[in-house]
């Protein structure tokens, strides 16, 4: 391969590592109060009762 190709590889290779760095580095953890946990845990265990009679369905 020619030095060029090598050079193209390796600047794509570092802008995504670069990337996933400054997306980690960004990032905040989102703080959910005890209600609001309880709502998503419904709505989970709801999603999770629809998938099992989707499969059932099948």
């Amino acid at each position: 391969m020619p030095w060029y190709a090598w050079l193209i590889t390796a600047i794509a290779f570092l802008s995504i590592i670069g990337g996933l760095l400054i997306l980690r580095d960004t990032a905040h953890r989102i703080e959910l109060t005890v209600e609001q946990r309880k709502r998503v845990e419904e709505r989970n265990a709801e999603m999770d009762a629809r998938d099992a009679e989707n499969v059932e369905k099948r």
